[in-house]
């Protein structure tokens, strides 16, 4: 027996489930009529800096609906893929990563979650080296509270082994703004991604960008490019596309080059709804099919709920599915999105929040059913 294409959906979830930590109007209804009837449907968010294990327990308590990792993907999610290598990409499970963002050592759990091995936070830099930004030392405390030893020397005039950063994770919105740049920057003008060197090839203009992050430089990544979120806050306030500005600010000024070599998944990146993409059609699979493994039609349509003209709206309108599924995209006006201004992107429609979301891609897909 083949399974009837049903209606496929995904939500963000700042600004269109939760304002802050506070459910929205209609949240918990949507979500559990698509729960009973086994609509399927996964949650992507911007968000992160803790494991996907608690964000879940934490959304279920709140909506009060129970809630999967298996459907849930964060923006950082995604640097699963990068554990294993894949044609001449190295795979980064064994290598040394400097992940920075979120409270505390969150985002070190998380990565270690993932899979990767060595992972250094730049407060374990700075309670090593306090000197590597002097301005820190009033959170020296909050650093020292979650930092571990180095797994090799900041000294590399010393050290026959020194340490040395293989990639650059920007997992969440950083805290210490001013340490992570330096820390980053560091890395991006060094020698192979040894702290306290600095490359001979910077500022060469017989090579490619100047010699600039040619010298075995650690890629950079960053998990989301919002400049903004929907907080408690009644106005937006700057998320991590704003640290990523200030960063690329920097760089700019201290190396005359126009362009900061990195990448970033997340809305509205394709990277992020390809994973996300995967993610729903293995869950849907399970959920249409059952113990019984009976076949299941192709995905054939996606509707987007979002917030974010910038990453939810533009990352749908711009997906091209390799499985050539249709996304649709619909903008509440719940989070960054502001009531009666133009959209920077437009959506399929604009409704009042996400239930009046659900039905509106359940009308599209001549769904029988109500939601009460």
């Amino acid at each position: 027996m083949v399974f009837l294409s049903l209606p496929s959906l995904s939500s963000s979830i700042d600004g269109v489930l939760l304002r802050s930590s506070t459910p929205l109007p209609g949240a918990s209804k949507a979500l559990a009529y698509l729960q009973k009837n086994s609509i399927p449907f996964i949650l992507l968010t911007n968000g992160g800096g803790k494991l996907e294990r608690e964000r879940v327990q934490e959304l279920s308590e709140k909506l009060e609906v129970p809630l999967s990792e298996d459907n849930f993907v964060q923006s950082h999610t995604p640097f699963k893929d990068l554990l294993d290598g894949s044609g001449a990409r190295k795979g980064l499970r064994d290598s040394t990563i400097l992940v920075t963002g979120g409270d505390g050592d969150k985002c070190r759990r998380v990565a270690e979650s993932y899979g990767f091995k060595h992972v250094v936070t730049p407060a374990d830099i700075i309670t090593a080296e306090p000197d590597i930004w002097p301005f820190s030392q009033e959170f020296s405390e909050y650093y020292k509270s979650t930092a571990r030893p180095l797994p090799n020397s900041l000294d590399p005039s010393k050290a026959a082994d020194p340490l040395k950063i293989d990639a650059i994770f920007v997992f969440n919105d950083p805290r210490d703004w001013a340490l992570d740049i330096q820390i980053i920057i560091d890395l991006l003008m060094s020698k192979q991604g040894i702290l306290g060197t600095y490359s001979v090839m910077n500022g060469n203009t017989t090579l490619a960008d100047n010699g600039w992050q040619k010298d075995g430089t650690p890629k950079l990544y960053f998990s989301n490019p919002d400049l903004l979120w929907a907080a408690a806050y009644p106005l937006p306030r700057f998320g991590q596309g704003a640290f990523q500005a200030a960063l690329t600010g920097v760089w700019r000024q201290a190396t005359s080059q126009p362009k900061l070599h990195c990448v970033t998944i997340g809305k509205p990146y394709r990277a992020s709804y390809r994973y996300a993409e995967k993610v729903l059609n293995k869950y849907r699979t399970e959920l249409l099919s059952g113990s019984s493994k009976t076949e299941v039609s192709p995905l054939l349509k996606v509707f987007m709920i979002g917030d974010n003209p910038e990453s939810d709206i533009r990352g749908s309108n711009a997906y091209d599915s390799k499985s050539k599924s249709v996304w649709s995209s619909i903008l509440v006006k719940t989070g960054v999105y502001q009531d009666g201004t133009v959209p920077s992107y437009k959506p399929d429609v604009i409704v009042d929040d996400v239930l009046e979301g659900v039905k509106w891609a359940l009308k599209e897909r001549r769904w029988k059913g109500e939601i009460e």
